[in-house]
């Protein structure tokens, strides 16, 4: 019996398919000066996000897996805007070197103006890291958890900051909610769209206390649906995968830059002033689905999240 099917307002789910369709409000404020970091940069919506960022005068830290296309691609922003880029190279389906990132930020002596989370991953089938994590609950939620978490003291003392989750409407696959108790997926069945949903879902329900904890302190934290965009996710899968993706979603898929038009609005507008803890679909709030909204579960996820962490981390 799915505990939040009571719940749900189908006016929503209506709103959802509407707000799928349109074009995401655009702002062309200068950022010049700023630091922006986004993780996973090297393709798709970080990098046209990366490049819009830059095209206004920000300076960036760009977070990847691949130092190759790192490079290329600090030399083509350096070239192109005239503008710092630096990058650091971390795999987050390696705890140790999300830490790693995680002690590089908070040790900058410059603010961070916008933290975007934008690395992630989509496995159709159950994969664990080295950590012994199920990958896709690790890269695309407690990468998030744990930078953001570790970031938390430096940018209160900034006063000033925007951190922004790209998040998914497939949040809503999660149709049960999130199972603590099963985050090896044992005793559920494991798919590809339950298990980016739960993850999507626990980026969701972590903005209840990071909002809590960021309270005045001038730092928003929001999420956002980055719209249905061509991007490189799900091409590690297999053949059959592939085949659908190339052949029945990217044909119908907008491009990304529209993704990048909407993170950057969110990131920089005025009109976003004073707004925390909300779900975007592009640049319009949405209210997610009810399992997203379960503050109890969300405490709960929590104290789950710092049992992961390292000691000396908490």
């Amino acid at each position: 019996m799915n505990p939040y099917l009571k719940e749900y307002e189908w006016s929503n789910i209506a709103a959802m398919l509407k707000n799928n369709k349109a074009t995401p409000k655009k702002e062309e404020k200068d950022f010049t000066g700023n630091l922006v970091v986004i993780t996973g940069a090297t393709s798709g919506i970080g990098y046209e996000t990366a490049k819009l960022f830059a095209s206004h005068g920000a300076s960036l830290l760009l977070i990847n897996r691949n130092k190759v296309k790192s490079e290329q691609l600090k030399q083509e922003i350096e070239n192109e805007f005239q503008v710092p880029c630096t990058y650091f190279i971390a795999d987050f389906s390696h705890l140790e070197q999300i830490h790693a990132a995680a002690t590089m930020l908070a040790g900058l002596t410059q603010d961070i103006a916008v933290l975007i989370h934008n690395a992630g991953v989509y496995n159709t089938k159950k994969q664990f890291t080295d950590d012994s994590l199920e990958e896709v609950f690790q890269v695309n939620y407690l990468a998030s958890f744990i930078i953001t978490y570790r970031l938390m003291e430096k940018l209160k003392r900034q006063e000033r900051a925007r951190i922004l989750y790209v998040n998914s409407e497939g949040h809503r696959f999660a149709l049960s909610g999130l199972h603590l108790d099963d985050l090896d997926w044992k005793r559920h069945h494991y798919s590809g769209l339950k298990s980016y949903g739960s993850a999507k879902t626990a980026q969701l329900l972590s903005l209840f206390p990071f909002n809590e904890h960021f309270k005045e302190s001038g730092v928003a934290i929001n999420a956002m649906h980055p719209g249905d965009v061509r991007t490189n996710m799900g091409e590690n899968n297999g053949k059959l995968y592939k085949w659908f993706k190339h052949h029945l979603i990217n044909p119908s898929a907008r491009t990304p830059d529209l993704s990048a038009q909407a993170l950057y609005y969110l990131g920089v507008s005025a009109e976003v002033d004073g707004i925390t803890g909300r779900f975007f679909n592009f640049t319009t709030e949405e209210i997610p689905a009810p399992h997203a909204l379960d503050r109890e579960m969300a405490e709960k996820l929590w104290e789950k999240s710092l049992t992961i962490l390292p000691y000396n981390y908490r």
